[in-house]
């Protein structure tokens, strides 16, 4: 399949163009800076996100948002979906979104979400509400082929690859040690597991993981 991969610089980026490069896909990497780029068997579309359109974007057959914001810039999160909204509905290609667990419920009734815990992070509230936000657009979008994968809440860039995962739907999972954890390389798997063998169209969907 042509993929199409935002942010393929970042670290969840880095690790979705690997793990599609290795099952054979055809990997594009979407970027600002391609002197940033450490992969060399990808093509490359150097772009800034907030410029891309639907001429750049129509012949892939995914999307992969992995657009990081930096932090006092956490509302680009929410612009850069919208764009990526724009360019994408009334087409074939489907978005995949690299979300957060923010937005994820911890109570049955659905009534609160992890941000909105005591003990959420002050630090990261500004990115969990604007990949909360960037949800809800998805969720009102017409015409579009669109899925939001959240990770854990703890989301290890230098975790293992263990090739196992387990999927939930809208509430915080854990795992058998009752962390909620998941490795950059496990969601990575999960993520191109999705592309392959589509199970969410249009609706989010959380990966857990256990930690070596």
């Amino acid at each position: 399949m042509k993929i199409g991969v935002i942010g393929a610089t970042g670290k969840a980026g880095k690790q979705i163009v690997k793990e599609a490069v290795e099952r054979g896909h055809d990997v594009t990497a979407i970027v600002r800076d391609r002197a940033k780029l450490d992969a060399t068997n990808v093509a490359v579309l150097e772009k800034d996100v907030f410029a891309l359109t639907t001429a750049d974007l129509q012949a892939f057959d995914v999307v992969v948002n992995a657009f990081g914001a930096a932090p006092g810039n956490e509302h680009l999160h929410v612009e850069a979906g919208r764009v990526l909204i724009e360019a994408l509905k009334g087409t074939n290609t489907r978005l995949i979104v690299v979300g957060g667990a923010g937005s994820l419920f911890v109570d049955e009734a659905k009534t609160l979400r992890v941000m909105e815990t005591p003990d959420f992070p002050a630090i990261y509230l500004a990115t969990a509400q604007s990949q909360g936000k960037n949800l809800q657009d998805l969720q009102a979008a017409q015409s579009l082929n669109w899925t939001f994968i959240s990770p854990s809440a703890f989301f290890d860039p230098e975790g293992k690859r263990t090739g196992s995962y387990r999927k939930g739907n809208d509430h915080l999972l854990v795992n058998t040690k009752g962390n909620s954890y998941v490795s950059y390389a496990d969601y990575a798997i999960a993520l191109v597991d999705e592309i392959e063998h589509p199970q969410h169209r249009n609706e989010r969907f959380t990966v857990v993981g256990e930690a070596e």
